[in-house]
Formats: structure tokens, C-alpha cells, sequence
């Protein structure tokens, strides 16, 4: 409650902490329910009399902006209607809004959500995470509240390069590893450690966001073609770039997951310079259905060409911000002289409760129970979605938590989404990741990692009522 009072002029004191407060109310800097300070402690800080504090408070009493609860002190009355007005809209014009920004200009909720970022957290092990974090913060380890290591905790990226070893096929040790509080924090780390003016290399359609975060660093971006494998690498010659990014395991948005041919000729590009790398991201790679499971892309790195980046968000649960990145030795002397003063983003705490969580096999009993229930809901929209593979056809069936559905009679992504508003269903258009335009724009997105089974067998339902 910090403001300056004015001892000239003709307002009042009580007057002008009246209306201070009044006007935070309304503009909504003092939320609903919000506690405010005693009329003693509020006089003491702002050195007044507390009598003066009385009189303001009483007055926003008796306008409803704040209510007296016995024992326990003031607090911020609802008055949404009044955010609303001073916003500069009405009821209506902010529902209207609203609705607006919705495909086809829909009045109802969605129904069904076919987000490709969403997770099933009904498997999530609660109560193992609820006992790690009790026995962890029990112990009285007052080692946890000091300042750790930059790169994170030595026991965390030992516990991780184990993990990548037997999961991934990935080489490297834990002095290779840093943690982030996700992908976004160690990819501004690695723009310090390439440096600027990296000419980089993306599919297109990819990441939007990794675009994103690379085209804020001012790096150039050349969009190198795709085709049934993958980013094409024969073009990266032509593209002379010095980095180039790519989703070897199930890239995003397209499905693809890349032959071990496509890789070996990514590698022998990288290897074709000094100073070229291949950023990896191993998205999805956990969640594969159909094949036998192909290592990583760093896997098969023999002269240290490959940045290898991983995150916990789907495997476990998106609030957990848990990512690394294996740096190759070259790029990792640089971070230890250039870099290395950097903190760690993730919380002590919450490195040890995930260190404990792998290392004690309840990540694995963890995964291979949501192998299973997404290989289900997998195999039932696949099923769901028969009727329709004559007007659409479906890639990204080996692996992740969602499908491509394109168009065979060219239907414009626009009208499929605005089909689907229309039956109160959701779907997300390719376009949503393309860098540039490109063909096969008459596309969607369905994902299913967040939807139980009734939910995709309604959903496909409408879609084909609103397709076919």
C-alpha cells in the first residue's frame, strides 16, 4: 500500500487514502477477497493517525468496496461488474469479445478440445510425489536451501545421464549436462554460448516457439524443406547455416519420425564443419506405438556435432519445468569459461524430489503406465477416425499425442476449423506452425493426450457431422 500522501492542497488525508485504495480496487490491482492491512499497521507505515485510516475504511464500508470480518481484518468485496465497466465494456461487449476470438465467432464453450499440448494428469502419482517431497523436506537437509551448483544439482544430472543412457542411447556425462526451468531458459543459454549472428536452419512447419526464441535472438532463420523423412539434408549445403534444428524423434507438428539414413546424412553434414551443430529436441520421443524404438540422434554422434535438449513436461506433468540440455565437449568449454556464473532456474527442492522419482524407478512404473493408457486412446481414435480416412489422410501414427489429418479434396484449413466451431469442437490448423506458407495448408491438428475415451469417440462424432 504504497503511495504519496499530499499535505498541501484541499484533500484530506482520509480522503486521499479513500480513493487511493477505491481506485486500485476498481482498476483490479486489489483482487476479490484480498486482505488489507490493519487500520494500525496501515497508520504506523503510511504515518498517520489511526483515525484517519478509521475514516477511509469506514467510507469504503459503507460503498461495499471492502468488508469488515470479525477477528480477522478487511478484505476486498467481488465487484466484477465494476471491472467490467471501468475496462470500457459492458457485460455483453466483453462476452461478445470474447466469443469474437473464437473460430466462427461461437457463443458456446467448446465441447470437445483436440489440443496437441494437452496431457492425461488422471495417471499422475500423487501420492509417491506427495511422499518424496514429505521425506525430502523431513530430513532436514539444510544443504537443499543453500545455493547450489549452476549446471544443477551433480546427483540430478548423474541420475539424468543414467537415465539417457538406457533410455535414449545418449553418451554423455554429467559434467555435459545443465538443468533449466524449460526448453525456453536453456535456449537463451545457448545463444550465449553459439553467440550472435548464428545462421540457423528450421523445418517448416516446426516449433513455433523455438522459432520464436531463435528469431529474438536476431538469429537468420533459413527454412530448409521437409519430405517424408524429414528435414531434407541436401538443402542444408545450399542454406549455409551453421546450426540447424531439428525433432529426429516426432517432429512437431508433421508426426515424422526420422530413419536412421536421414540422421547419418545430418550427421555427415554436421561433421563437414568446424563449427556446425545439430540442435536436437527430443520431443515426444517417450510415447512411441508403432515400431521398435529408435535412440537418439545423439546416439549416433561420433565427433561431438550434436546440442541434445529434453524435458520432463509431458512425460511427467507441465508444472514440473524440469529440461536439459547435453552440451558436446567443444560447447561446453565455452559455457564453463563464458557462462558458468549463471544460476540454476530450478528450485533445490524440486530437483531433489525428481532426482529421487527417477532414481528410485518410479519414473519408469510411471511411464510405462501412460504408455499404455495413450497407446489405448491412440489405437481408439485411429479407430474413431475410420469413416473419415476417404476424405483425409492421417500421418503421425508411430508416436506423440496427436494426429495429422489432411485434406484430400484440398478443403481450406479455415473452413475445417470453422466446420468444427460449428459442432462445438476444437481442432488446431497447421498453419499455426508454418514459418513460411507452404503447400498443405488444408490440415489439422488432433491431439488426445488430454481427452478420456468418451470424449474422443463425441468428438470424432461431431467431426465427421461436420466433415462429411
Amino acid at each position: 500500500m504504497t503511495f504519496q500522501i499530499r499535505t498541501e492542497g484541499d484533500s484530506c488525508l482520509y480522503e486521499q487514502i479513500y480513493g487511493h485504495i477505491k481506485g486500485e480496487i476498481r482498476s483490479g490491482k486489489l483482487l476479490s477477497g484480498e486482505r488489507l492491512p490493519s487500520t494500525r499497521s496501515l497508520a504506523e507505515y503510511l504515518q498517520v493517525a489511526r483515525s484517519t485510516v478509521d475514516c477511509a475504511y469506514g467510507q469504503l464500508l459503507s460503498e461495499g468496496y471492502i468488508e469488515s470480518r470479525p477477528y480477522k481484518g478487511y478484505f476486498v468485496c467481488p465487484i466484477e461488474e465494476l471491472l467490467q465497466l471501468d475496462s470500457g465494456l459492458s457485460a455483453l461487449e466483453n462476452r461478445q469479445a470474447a466469443v469474437g476470438a473464437m473460430p466462427g465467432g461461437r457463443e458456446e464453450p467448446y465441447r470437445i478440445d483436440f489440443s496437441p499440448y494437452d496431457i492425461d494428469m488422471s495417471g499422475f502419482p500423487f501420492s509417491v510425489w506427495k511422499k518424496i517431497t514429505k521425506n525430502i523436506l523431513t530430513d532436514a537437509n539444510s544443504d537443499l536451501f543453500a545455493k547450489g551448483e549452476g549446471q544443477g544439482d551433480y546427483s540430478l544430472r548423474q541420475t539424468i545421464s543414467r537415465y539417457l543412457h538406457s533410455a535414449r542411447g545418449v553418451e554423455c556425462r554429467p559434467e555435459q549436462i545443465i538443468v533449466g526451468a524449460g526448453n525456453d531458459f536453456l535456449l537463451l543459454l545457448l545463444e550465449k554460448i553459439l553467440g550472435r549472428d548464428v545462421r540457423i536452419a528450421m523445418e517448416n512447419p516446426t516449433y513455433k516457439r523455438s522459432y520464436r526464441i531463435f528469431r529474438s535472438f536476431a538469429y537468420p532463420i533459413v527454412t530448409v524443406d521437409m519430405d517424408e523423412c524429414g528435414m531434407r539434408a541436401d538443402r542444408l549445403e545450399q542454406a549455409d547455416v551453421r546450426a540447424a534444428y531439428v525433432m529426429p524423434s516426432h517432429q512437431f507438428p508433421m508426426g515424422t519420425v526420422m530413419p536412421i539414413g536421414r540422421r547419418m546424412e545430418l550427421l555427415k553434414w554436421a561433421d563437414g564443419g568446424s563449427d556446425r551443430y545439430l540442435i536436437e529436441d527430443d520431443y515426444d520421443s517417450e510415447f512411441r506405438f508403432r515400431g521398435k524404438p529408435i535412440p537418439a540422434l545423439q546416439a549416433s554422434d561420433r565427433h561431438g556435432r550434436v546440442i541434445y535438449m529434453g524435458s520432463f513436461s509431458k512425460a511427467i506433468a507441465p508444472a514440473i519445468r524440469v529440461s536439459f540440455m547435453v552440451l558436446p565437449k567443444p560447447l561446453l568449454e565455452i559455457y564453463e569459461r563464458e557462462c558458468s556464473f549463471y544460476s540454476c532456474t530450478v528450485s533445490r527442492i524440486d530437483q531433489s524430489i525428481l532426482n529421487v522419482f527417477i532414481g528410485e524407478g518410479y519414473f519408469e512404473r510411471h511411464l510405462n503406465k501412460m504408455r499404455k493408457i495413450y497407446r489405448g486412446k491412440h489405437e481408439l481414435l485411429l479407430e474413431c477416425l475410420g469413416e473419415l480416412r476417404e476424405e483425409f489422410a492421417i500421418a503421425g501414427e508411430n508416436a506423440g499425442l496427436h494426429l495429422l489429418l489432411t485434406s484430400k479434396r484440398g478443403i481450406p484449413e479455415g473452413e475445417l476449423l470453422e466446420r468444427a466451431a460449428g459442432r462445438q469442437v476444437r481442432v488446431y490448423g497447421l498453419s499455426e506452425s508454418s514459418v513460411e506458407e507452404a503447400s498443405g495448408g488444408a490440415a489439422v491438428l488432433l491431439g488426445f493426450g488430454g481427452l478420456t475415451d468418451e470424449e474422443i469417440r463425441e468428438g470424432t462424432a461431431l467431426l465427421k457431422e461436420a466433415w462429411l
